[in-house]
């Protein structure tokens, strides 16, 4: 019993140490991944879930699957019930609708039988329709995705201005500071510390305007994952860095290869194409077959079969129907020119814009910037010894942070243009 008691107990302590490590690795894992807004991921993969107007593009690419079984399924037969001399006068009786108790009734089935070969085309046009429809799906998702991309963009800049805007504020209230101090001494008019709060109220104005653009950043951001405007979100990280090179014949040949808004002209095409066949295939006659059952009322029942040919008669309404049908192959191959088309015209001038906004930044953080900031250290040490005056000291530092602004703002316009790029061609590696 002891020894029963004492295994109970290991047991025990086994299971303990086993649910607690759980509980931390869960705790871990949990503590690795980023809160919601830090960072893009999450909100992307969050839009996935519970963005509405994606759950219903969701919806209408399964429905449109669901219609490629029954366009191919045969057409549902009928079934007939013909009474025979229901006033009974052949065998002077009374009036009756009750079957077995007329002159004869007939029971008849009928199974209509399309042409050959029209099932197997209309299923395939349920199905390059319901290709459309993931196609068209597809795209709508690249869409949210990059609207999320340029939204969250905008919530991290204005985070970003506002973090500048507070060092900017906190400089000012250290010159006005030393500018109050060498008032006292005589060695600053009354106007510099005038001109100085002037700036720190002017930043206090500009700070609560930042912070007013970022709030309603955030209420765009969660309008877009169908959250509640006033949810919180984290305070975003900093992104990913910018890929080194792109080249813009590679981004068109993929952009050609993956992009679902030509997937989806390729699929109309080929719709348009079966359609067309289908079209020309009313030029033969479709069927039906019946099978009869008579029962005359007091004699011996006997089977009847039919067979049932349409004619074609009505030759200009099916000539005009071919010439549609040959003309929406026409539309929809004239609709996949104008797409790539304009696909590649937007690549181009996204291509353009990331461009141009490398090249920005490089100048800004390579050249501008230490220019600044040698202009704002040499500009401090000369005023801290009276060389230079207040306005001197306020218009470099003034000129630091208006690059420092410059770099934010070239930096989130070459993200925008990345993302537009990731929106038509797909993401970057």
């Amino acid at each position: 019993m002891k020894t029963h008691i004492l295994g109970l107990r290991s047991l025990h302590r086994v299971v303990g140490i086993t649910v607690l490590a759980a509980s931390l690795g869960a705790g871990a894992a949990h503590a690795q991944t980023p809160p919601l807004g830090a960072d893009v991921v999450g909100l992307i993969e969050q839009a996935r879930l519970n963005n509405p107007a994606f759950a219903g593009d969701r919806a209408e690419a399964a429905a449109a699957r669901e219609r490629v079984e029954p366009a191919g399924a045969l057409p549902d037969p009928t079934v007939q019930i013909e009474l025979m001399d229901f006033t009974n006068t052949m065998r002077g009786g009374s009036t009756t609708l009750i079957p077995g108790e007329v002159g004869e009734t007939r029971y008849r089935i009928i199974q209509s039988l399309p042409g050959w070969g029209k099932r197997e085309l209309a299923a395939n046009a349920a199905s390059a329709r319901a290709d459309q429809a993931d196609a068209n799906r597809d795209a709508a998702w690249r869409n949210l995705a990059a609207e999320i991309k340029i939204a969250w963009l905008r919530y991290y800049a204005a985070d970003r201005e506002a973090a500048l805007n507070r060092d900017g504020l906190a400089l000012l209230q250290s010159l006005e500071e030393i500018t109050l101090s060498r008032y006292r001494l005589g060695l600053l008019p009354q106007q510099a510390v005038l001109r100085a709060q002037r700036e720190i109220t002017s930043q206090r104005l500009a700070l609560v305007g930042i912070e007013q653009r970022r709030r309603g950043m955030a209420s765009a951001l969660n309008a877009l994952l169908g959250r509640a405007p006033g949810n919180e979100l984290a305070l975003p990280q900093d992104p990913a860095p910018l890929p080194q090179t792109l080249i813009l014949a590679d981004l068109a040949e993929r952009a050609r290869a993956t992009n679902p808004m030509i997937a989806a002209e390729d699929r109309g095409i080929e719709a348009a194409r079966i359609e067309r066949d289908r079209t020309w295939r009313d030029r033969y006659p479709d069927f039906s077959l019946g099978l009869t059952n008579n029962q005359p009322r007091g004699g011996d029942q006997s089977w009847d079969v039919m067979f049932e040919v349409m004619i074609p008669l009505q030759q200009s309404a099916r000539r005009a129907r071919e010439r549609e049908a040959t003309l929406m192959v026409t539309a929809a191959d004239a609709k996949r020119a104008a797409a790539e088309s304009k696909l590649l015209g937007e690549l181009g001038s996204a291509y353009a814009t990331y461009a141009s906004g490398r090249e920005t930044l490089q100048l800004l953080r390579g050249t501008l910037m230490p220019q600044a900031e040698a202009t704002r250290d040499a500009t401090r040490a000369a005023f801290a010894t009276g060389r230079v005056d207040f306005d001197t000291v306020l218009e470099a530092e003034r000129q630091l942070v208006d690059t420092r602004m410059a770099m934010l703002q070239a930096d989130v316009d070459t993200r925008m243009a990345l993302a537009e790029l990731e929106k038509l061609a797909g993401d970057m590696p």
